[in-house]
């Protein structure tokens, strides 16, 4: 028997809806060809033109080795250029080509359609106090983290 019952455990909560965000992006973004690194590779890159793999690795949320991956599929793709940056030659800058920024409107569109289905259910007072409870979830764990 363990001293806390699993209903009980926010963490459980906030991976089961992480999860389910996951699974639903992964289902929605399947047409437009991109995965959600992928997806979000590609938004990030939209946002930061030029920005490195590792900083693109800590927006993402994946590991340098994981981002290393998604750049390579989406360079064979085509639809990102890879190029040393003008003043440090071991950095390559990343960029999206005109591919890449046409498969990144159609991904947005079809991830937009499930933020705003999620934003739905909650009205605006709902959404912010969600937002800074999150952020306080954050908070908390990145102190608990050794």
């Amino acid at each position: 028997m363990t001293s806390m019952p699993a209903s009980e455990r926010l963490g459980s909560h906030l991976k089961r809806a992480e999860q389910a965000l996951n699974a639903t992006k992964t289902a929605v973004l399947k047409p437009a060809g991109v995965t959600v690194a992928q997806y979000a590779a590609l938004l990030h890159l939209s946002d930061k033109p030029g920005i490195s793999a590792a900083a693109l690795a800590r927006l993402c949320g994946v590991t340098p080795p994981t981002m290393t991956t998604v750049l390579r599929n989406l360079q064979d793709r085509g639809l990102i250029a890879r190029t040393p940056h003008e003043w440090h030659r071991n950095v390559l800058e990343t960029r999206l080509t005109d591919e890449g920024r046409a498969v990144l409107a159609d991904a947005d569109a079809r991830a937009v359609r499930v933020e705003r289905a999620l934003a739905a259910e909650f009205s605006a007072e709902e959404r912010e106090a969600l937002a800074a409870l999150l952020a306080r979830c954050v908070d908390v764990l990145e102190d608990q983290r050794p």
